[in-house]
């Protein structure tokens, strides 16, 4: 069971950080009232709309909608995750770490793993030394055939293994290390005729982390060996299904709007020589969920440029499945003449790589499809109509469907209709959304919902904000239900930055969070903030009863006039038309909400 960090740390952590601090060594940030403000990392932009609040210890940006506490911030910004960040800060804040709840061998195998990440380090170092000496030489060589220069191969720190059985151990050895753990490290393994060199004659990739920690390594053989590409086995500090080869690169790009996603560690390298920013490549293996899940913190979309040979194309339908899985929008990259991306920039160079247009994943799947069938005849065409269709079920926006239905009529000869009929999704057609639109209810009934809708959002805002105090309000003011759920977590004692770590998985509530965050007012006193709670509370207060008022004079006329339910009911609807009159009055004293 994975450990995790004390509730009394966790309290005393975030009163020990400066959200105005950590910010400020990303933004330059200029104190504007009780906030500061700047330029928005998140987004470009000429006038500044981010805003940090240290009193809250919130941050927002008014333009793209981001928000969160120091921790979120250092995520998005660093791309870690929650516990990866909290680490973040404590190392950087000088705050000592806690033993982890649940995890008593935590300390010990924080040790242990330092130790294994240390002698992946100087494997590395040595590698990389070893690669500009004589016996280094076949695979500089090498490099430079690909066309590599001297600065790509400093830049992803490229090295070279010799024919020596243990020339890596000695070195560590040499260093301090014992044998037991470079083995567990991966550098070493136990043969037959005892322990050696896990790559031997190889042009070394080191595989490194985010946080600049090499993990392990891949290597390429030099030679006729088998097999052609060796990887480090997994070991306690590597695990190959959960990172990507140059994701240390990719955290230093800014601003990217996708990630190109890569069969190879040369692939990575000689798109990026070329000038091609944010190219990631999978560990040796297909790519995994949690991989997907990885890149899903760096940018909103992939571009998936796998080898054009039949595997490659079979590896990229596998991915778009696992990328739809994790709700990452994916493209794909298609070079002619079944070349992989290594190839092509070499022979075609940077302008023809990045004049090709990705096709969207519905595209490609399509045209993989149109490879198995024979749409010369009506039965080959009626087979491939049905294919399509299932692929195009797991379209949801309505325009696109009706797109790539469009194109489908036009190969196959079935109508539209006939089409969207096989395709049984609950998707409706571009025709259909605009019947729909025109049933759509009045702005007034949609304004009154908004006016109750901002009534109990700056409601919670303040109470959250702690600008009025708790007890002041009520689960029961809130008719939303995910404010009646924070309300009830804030009458618990929960913080915002308990919510905001609760919810950290859960994106819609987490959104709820960064809204309230942007509705929190500035520059109010304790009266002025009392005074608008209870305009808030008058707002709610007045949308209720005139719901109540409209059910009333439903169920009014359904009775006879001379009945004494009539007489009841135009009773009740008296007394909360009065009391609807009071509260507006009210209101306009409080100047509203």
């Amino acid at each position: 069971m994975a450990g995790r960090f004390p509730q009394p740390w966790l309290d005393q952590f975030y009163q020990q950080i400066d959200i105005v601090q950590i910010v400020s060594g990303y933004v330059q940030l200029k104190r504007n009232g009780k906030r500061y403000i700047g330029l928005c990392p998140f987004h470009h932009e000429k006038t500044p709309s981010f805003s940090v609040s240290p009193d809250v210890g919130l941050y927002y940006c008014f333009g793209c909608k981001a928000g969160g506490n120091a921790v979120n911030f250092v995520m998005e910004m660093e791309h870690l995750t929650y516990s990866e960040a909290i680490r973040f800060l404590a190392e950087k804040n000088q705050i000592p770490l806690p033993e982890l709840e649940d995890d008593p061998s935590y300390e010990q195998r924080k040790t242990e793993n330092e130790r294994l990440l240390a002698v992946n380090r100087e494997t590395a170092l040595f590698y990389h030394r070893q690669l500009w000496t004589e016996q280094g030489r076949q695979v500089l060589e090498y490099f430079h055939s690909r066309g590599l220069t001297d600065d790509v191969i400093r830049k992803f720190g490229l090295g070279a293994s010799s024919n020596q059985y243990q020339a890596v151990m000695s070195h560590l050895e040499g260093l301090g290390f014992q044998i037991d753990e470079a083995v567990k490290a991966g550098v070493l393994v136990q043969g037959e005729k005892g322990v050696h060199d896990m790559f031997r004659n190889r042009a070394m990739f080191p595989i490194i982390d985010a946080r600049g920690n090499v993990l392990a390594f891949g290597g390429r053989a030099i030679g006729d060996q088998m097999p052609k590409y060796l990887n480090t086995s997994d070991t306690p500090v590597f695990n190959k299904r959960l990172g990507v080869f140059a994701i240390n690169l990719l955290k230093k790009s800014r601003g990217l709007s996708r990630v190109i996603l890569v069969e190879g560690y040369m692939d990575v390298v000689s798109l990026t020589q070329f000038g091609i920013e944010g190219v990631v490549a999978t560990l040796g293996t297909s790519l995994t969920a949690e991989q997907a899940r990885l890149l899903k913190r760096y940018v909103k979309e992939v571009w998936i440029a796998y080898d054009g040979d039949e595997p490659g194309q079979h590896a990229i339908e596998r991915a778009i499945d696992i990328f739809q899985q994790e709700a990452l929008p994916a493209k794909v990259l298609f070079f002619p003449d079944g070349l992989d991306p290594d190839e092509f920039i070499r022979k075609m160079g940077k302008e023809a790589f990045e004049r090709i247009i990705p096709l969207s994943s519905v595209e490609f799947l399509m045209m993989r499809a149109e490879k198995l069938f024979d749409l010369s005849n009506d039965f080959g065409r009626m087979d491939y109509a049905k294919a399509c269709a299932r692929i195009l079920r797991r379209v949801q926006e309505p325009v696109e469907l009706d797109h790539y239905l469009t194109l489908l009529s036009l190969k196959t000869g079935f109508s539209k209709e006939v089409l969207f009929a096989q395709v049984g999704n609950s998707t409706l057609p571009a025709q259909t959304v605009r019947k729909t639109a025109r049933n759509r209810p009045s702005t007034g009934a949609l304004k009154q919902e908004s006016e109750s809708s901002r009534a109990e959002k700056m409601l919670l805002a303040l109470a959250a904000s702690g600008r009025i105090p708790i007890e002041t309000v009520s689960e029961n003011d809130f008719h939303i239900v995910s404010f009646r759920e924070i309300a009830a977590c804030l009458k618990d004692g929960k913080s915002m930055n308990d919510l905001l770590q609760i919810y950290s998985d859960q994106q819609d509530k987490k959104d709820i969070l960064i809204e309230l965050i942007s509705t929190i007012p500035e520059g109010m006193d304790d009266i002025q903030a009392l005074q608008a709670a209870q305009a808030c509370m008058n707002q709610i207060r007045i949308d209720q009863l005139q719901k109540e008022i409209q059910e009333l004079k439903s169920k009014m006329s359904q009775v006879s006039i001379q009945s004494q339910e009539h007489v009841l009911y135009m009773g009740d609807i008296v007394n909360k038309q009065k009391e609807v009159s009071r509260l507006k009055r009210q209101a306009d004293g409080l100047g509203g909400a």
